[in-house]
């Protein structure tokens, strides 16, 4: 057929429009092949009619989004045709939440993620010495998407045969390494990125005794693998108290960063920041504009927990009980007196605490430069409301209830953000964080009208409310507001394997 070069025109200014209007949907690995209209297609999952919010377009929009083989195959203003229609009218449609910060990492806080929204959950912070071990030992079994960094702590404590568990008691957190140390622990960090680490995990406030040139060298080690350093900077948390201006941990941070090149990730910044969080989110912006790659994350709550043989809690034996009455040990539920503290300090275990003002967290999670992160960890029902309830929480309290911050951004501090913080290291997270097609079909539907967190210290595994439907990997793992059983579609989350 002869077209004039008019009729040519029209029609590519017709096809341009229909893309804009979202109702092409082009096939994943078609190659040259004609774009399909997407009410021609049928869909493994149809989610119809929700208000769909997508932080890195700007989309924001009543659309049907069509699911094929765990991807999004269509983002369409038509009506779709699916095996499974999921009726998302007066919802929202968002990317699934990814927390950068979840310590939880077995099937009792995958669920209480999902029902929270997350459909991807990574320990950063922290990290994990075998990388392999650790992938290998959730391959399969997973609510939702896993992932970890390769870390500093837990490297450190196998290397000088530290006892602790989640965090060092012994060595680890209390002597210098040797010289011949150090370099089995750079070597131990090294292995881990080339097995495909999402980045670095470092933590100097849980050991102590690692000289700043000890951390330094960790950055050096990141920097060469563009594995960001997800860091606890070194704290006197609690905080209660503490005088403003002193921030030689967050200092040490920024200094290894521009010292070596390493992207950085400040975790928590509203806990360790203390009276200094206003100050140190200056200094990031600062530090951004001169382009040092340093981003940080908040949790909205004023407690933290952390394990009551953390460093930072040596040397407490002489202060007055007092200190210790805000402290609450989750697996009675009883505050802590200085002779309790003492007693569960040579057991071991979690311990919430005060690390901040409802004022500094509430600048933390208003500010365009944080990511949402929970910090989360559940064993046996007892922990911290953080696992259950960051995400509802921001999106009920924050937005809808203070109107400190708008949906779409919000959103994008779930979604957007912490996909982009590790798109470079493994691209894999492209894919994420987005409601467009070709991306991961990780979507979280949730009545913006109702979310809310239910979780409280007392009762930590109250699950959120207002969460309608969670997809991972386009197969539902929450529907109707309830728990799919039987169902492990969540993948590694995983960086390049170069070795």
């Amino acid at each position: 057929m002869v077209r004039t070069m008019s009729e040519c025109c029209a029609r590519c200014m017709r096809l341009s429009w229909l893309m804009v209007a979202g109702v092409l949907a082009f096939p994943i690995g078609s190659g040259g092949a004609r774009p399909a209209l997407a009410q021609d297609a049928s869909y493994d999952v149809v989610i119809a009619n929700g208000r769909v919010m997508d932080p890195e377009s700007g989309l924001d929009a009543v659309r049907s989004v069509g699911i094929s083989g765990g991807k999004i195959r269509a983002v369409s203003s038509g009506v779709l045709k699916g095996k499974q229609v999921i009726d998302a009218k007066g919802l929202v449609v968002a990317p699934g939440f990814i927390d950068l910060h979840q310590h939880g990492q077995d099937a009792e806080n995958y669920a209480a993620k999902a029902h929270d929204g997350v459909t991807t959950a990574l320990e950063l912070e922290v990290g994990v010495a075998d990388v392999d071990r650790w992938y290998g030992e959730r391959e399969g079994k997973a609510l939702i998407n896993f992932g970890a960094s390769v870390g500093h702590i837990p490297v450190r404590m196998a290397v000088m045969h530290d006892p602790g568990q989640l965090l060092p008691s012994g060595d680890a957190a209390h002597r210098e390494a040797t010289p011949a140390e150090i370099e089995q622990i750079m070597a131990g960090l090294e292995k881990g990125l080339q097995r495909g680490a999402l980045a670095v995990g470092v933590g100097p406030a849980y050991t102590e005794a690692a000289t700043n040139g000890e951390i330094v060298q960790v950055f050096r080690v990141a920097a060469k693998h563009q594995a960001s350093c997800h860091i606890h900077i070194r704290t006197g948390a609690p905080r209660a108290g503490a005088a403003a201006g002193s921030f030689s941990g967050f200092e040490e941070a920024m200094a290894a960063a521009a010292i070596t090149g390493a992207p950085l990730h400040i975790v928590h910044i509203q806990s360790t920041g203390g009276p200094d969080v206003a100050s140190e989110l200056q200094m990031i912006s600062e530090a951004r504009s001169r382009s040092i790659d340093v981003t940080t994350e908040a949790y909205p709550y004023t407690m933290g927990m952390t394990s009551i043989q953390a460093a930072f809690l040596d040397h407490k034996e002489n202060e007055a009980d007092t200190y210790f009455a805000p402290m609450l040990w989750p697996a009675t539920g009883e505050h802590l007196t200085r002779e309790s503290f003492l007693r569960y300090r040579k057991e071991g275990g979690m311990i919430i605490l005060p690390s901040n003002t409802q004022e500094n967290i509430d600048t933390a999670i208003v500010s365009p430069l944080t990511m949402i992160a929970s910090d989360g960890h559940l064993a046996n029902g007892k922990g911290h409301p953080r696992t259950s309830g960051t995400y509802a929480r921001v999106l009920g309290h924050y937005v809808r209830e203070e109107k400190g911050l708008d949906l779409m951004t919000a959103l994008k501090k779930m979604t957007l953000m912490p996909a982009q913080r590790l798109e470079k290291r493994a691209p894999m997270f492209k894919d994420k964080g987005r409601i467009r097609v070709g991306a991961d079909a990780d979507i979280t539907v949730f009545d913006a009208n109702t979310i809310i967190d239910k979780a409280t210290y007392e009762k930590p595994l109250q699950y959120s409310e207002g969460l309608q439907f969670v997809l991972v990997n386009g197969i539902p793992v929450v529907k109707d507001g309830q728990l799919v059983d039987g169902v492990f579609p969540g993948r590694e989350a995983r960086a390049p394997i170069s070795k």
